[in-house]
């Protein structure tokens, strides 16, 4: 180990279930990052800071004011920039540590990508805030059998769990369906920093142990906290495998097949007047093309990573990668009719 990277590390390996053996198998790491949203980037923030070689970063959004409370990584120009979160934070991170990988991936995170985005890896971490993508993430980590760290967190309440595939439950041995109704988000009920950063804290610490091998210090428990109560629930799942698990009990991958009902081409964001139109089969979208087409019909604003089509009440935001964020209501059939009224493929 040379001398630069010692000194940058030198209080981490002084902990001696790191050490310097334990440094450099960080630093030869994989990890992907599900959202780069609040718990994402104290996540990002961390497994940067502490050497994990190669981190992978994906989000689907955009930087907005409302941000700033609690998604560390993400400053006032962001915002104003409308940058994509995933390429903010990867600017942010490298200033941090320029001496790891930094691989921004602006997309949503489907069935048609989620095994080409997702292995390859030592280690997910789960920064999600819908119940899909989490199913989605399980449905591959099971299938790959790779490691993943789930995490939630909403108003002052949050949870973590660690999933390794063939050792303990999986993801939908716990919760073998999503919740009826929107439940809450962070959009309907509010969230507070401090909750962000103890759930991701953990996260973060059973990443390390996964990724050093200290399997035997694992949390074996589904973690429940709710910080402005003062209370904290600990359930243990080490027996809670269930062997008519879809996923795990039957190799029956629900989330990855394009003809399931769990995909949807387009998707209300719950709290968020929002719909998501996602194609079918990922193409790429000229912006410049675009801007061209609906200056003249509203007001436009882009950079290099997306355009925002103002038009009436509504904005249409526009991806490279054909993905379209309809913002100002959350019917569908709205969304459709604006869709096809200012895109027409």
């Amino acid at each position: 180990m040379d001398t630069e990277i010692h000194q940058r590390y030198s209080r981490q390996i002084l902990f001696a279930p790191i050490g310097k053996d334990g440094q450099l198998k960080l630093l030869q790491s994989r990890v992907v990052i599900v959202g780069m949203g609040a718990l994402g980037t104290v996540l990002a923030n961390h497994m940067v800071r502490a050497g994990v070689g190669f981190v992978r970063i994906i989000d689907r959004d955009f930087v907005e004011e409302s941000n700033l409370q609690r998604q560390m990584l993400y400053d006032e120009e962001d915002a104003r920039a409308h940058l994509p979160k995933a390429v903010a934070a990867a600017a942010k991170l490298q200033k941090i540590n320029s001496t790891v990988t930094v691989d921004p991936i602006v997309a949503d995170l489907n069935a048609t990508n989620a095994e080409a985005y997702l292995t390859g890896f030592d280690l997910i971490l789960d920064g999600s805030d819908n119940f899909q993508v989490r199913y989605l993430v399980n449905d591959v980590a099971v299938k790959h059998k790779i490691p993943w760290i789930h995490g939630a967190a909403v108003s002052s309440k949050g949870m973590f769990a660690v999933i390794r595939p063939g050792e303990t439950p999986c993801y939908r041995c716990l919760f073998p369906h999503p919740p009826e109704g929107r439940g809450e988000t962070c959009d309907t009920t509010g969230v507070i920093g401090p909750i962000v950063h103890v759930i991701a804290s953990y996260q973060a610490v059973e990443a390390l142990k996964l990724l050093l091998g200290a399997t035997q210090q694992q949390n074996p428990n589904l973690e429940q906290f709710e910080l402005w109560q003062n209370d904290h629930l600990q359930i243990n799942i080490a027996k809670g495998k269930n062997a008519n698990c879809p996923a795990c009990g039957q190799g029956v991958f629900e989330y990855l097949d394009l003809t399931a009902e769990a995909q949807q081409e387009f998707t209300s964001l719950c709290g968020r007047d929002t719909v998501q139109i996602t194609p079918v089969q990922p193409k790429q979208v000229d912006l410049e093309e675009l801007s061209r087409r609906f200056e003249q019909l509203g007001g436009v604003e882009k950079n290099p990573f997306l355009l925002r089509f103002h038009i009436d009440a509504y904005t249409l935001v526009f991806f490279k990668d054909g993905r379209v964020l309809v913002q100002g209501s959350q019917d569908i059939s709205t969304a459709r009719s604006l869709y096809a009224k200012y895109v027409g493929y």
